[in-house]
């Protein structure tokens, strides 16, 4: 495997790139062109200067997170086609920068979903956090204002304000999108892509969505196993794959973490590891890494990663807002850090015991 870590780019993350080179085990980066709008063309120059900045730092671009999708492929508008030949242009160009893995999800309206970005925990940390309650009480108009106070001046992914002004139209568009349709939207787009992938050798790894059930009657596919199985199969290419994310599929206690990543055997593109803690199953707070400052057992995640064989990216994901950190929750420097380093122990760990 190879420790990365998320960063955003130069313009926008709190992060340097220096910063991450010093951090013990990590040798790249995760990143995106964030000014970017889904359905718009990367540019190649972008592109490049993107991943020359990450070179000269010492790292490397280990992976593209996200080339977002515009609503009419998720929707399956009359459009769709002139959206996707451009997501089937940014690929080549990607493939043509040897770049060979993309995360991105299909989400319907809400990137991912938390009800606080800065809960207090005892330990005088902040972290995102999920109660179902909450949610119910709110108008999904009021989602974005309830937690953009808490967002630390940062632009959040997947609610960018001019996504959330158009809250109403996005939630017409998607009225009688369920959870058929979104699959079959989701099998036309990546057997659209498929060739370029095949072309480039670029791995597409869909994220899971968050939390793994439907939020304000939206559909939501990508939740457990059954489902990702079921995607394997609709488009069966080994370039169709996942990001295997912990936290995501663990929003439901009914998932078995370890049990999911074996059935997915060199299907797995990219990784993101991180723990949550339960006060009930519909209420969670993101947590530190450590196995016992959370719910999932840490251990059992690497090593069922470790019995595939897998030899991707993987990132620490969130982090809590430590050691009076300001940045985008859940993305400061310190916790991220200390996860990355906590994995990297595992690892080496379960490689000199097997």
């Amino acid at each position: 495997m190879q420790m990365t870590l998320r960063w955003y780019g130069s313009k926008y993350d709190t992060v340097t790139l220096k910063q991450i080179r010093q951090i013990p085990g990590v040798t790249g980066v995760i990143s995106t062109l964030y000014g970017t709008k889904p359905g718009e063309v990367w540019e190649m120059e972008d592109i490049l200067a993107l991943k020359k900045e990450i070179e000269d730092a010492g790292l490397t671009l280990a992976g593209i997170e996200s080339v977002n999708i515009h609503d009419a492929i998720k929707v399956g508008t009359p459009d769709r086609d002139q959206y996707i030949d451009n997501y089937i242009t940014t690929l080549e160009r990607l493939g043509q920068a040897g770049i060979h893995m993309v995360c991105y999800n299909f989400m319907p309206v809400f990137d991912w979903t938390r009800t606080e970005l800065a809960r207090v925990r005892p330990d005088g940390s902040t972290v995102l956090a999920y109660t179902q309650e909450a949610v119910d009480a709110l108008n999904p108009e009021d989602m974005f204002a309830s937690i953009s106070a808490d967002a630390n001046g940062a632009i959040l992914p997947g609610w960018e304000p001019e996504r959330m002004a158009r809250i109403k139209e996005l939630f017409e568009m998607y009225k009688d999108v369920d959870d058929e349709k979104l699959f079959a939207n989701l099998k036309y787009f990546l057997e659209r892509i498929m060739p370029v992938c095949d072309k480039y050798d670029i791995n597409m790894a869909i994220h899971p969505d968050d939390p793994a059930w439907s939020v304000f009657g939206l559909p939501r596919i990508i939740i457990n196993k059954a489902n990702i199985l079921r995607m394997m199969k609709m488009v069966d290419n080994p370039h169709n794959g996942v990001t295997f994310c912990s936290g995501s599929y663990g929003t439901n206690l009914e998932n078995d973490l370890p049990d999911m990543i074996r059935s997915l055997k060199g299907r797995i593109h990219f990784a993101h590891v991180r723990n949550l803690k339960f006060n009930s199953p519909t209420d969670f707070e993101e947590s530190a890494h450590l196995s016992s400052d959370g719910t999932f057992d840490m251990y059992e995640i690497m090593l069922a990663l470790y019995d595939i064989g897998f030899t991707g990216p993987i990132r620490p994901d969130h982090g809590r807002m430590i050691w009076d950190e300001v940045a985008m929750p859940g993305y400061g420097l310190y916790d991220r850090a200390l996860g990355a380093t906590y994995l990297n122990g595992l690892w080496e760990a379960i490689v000199k015991t097997h």
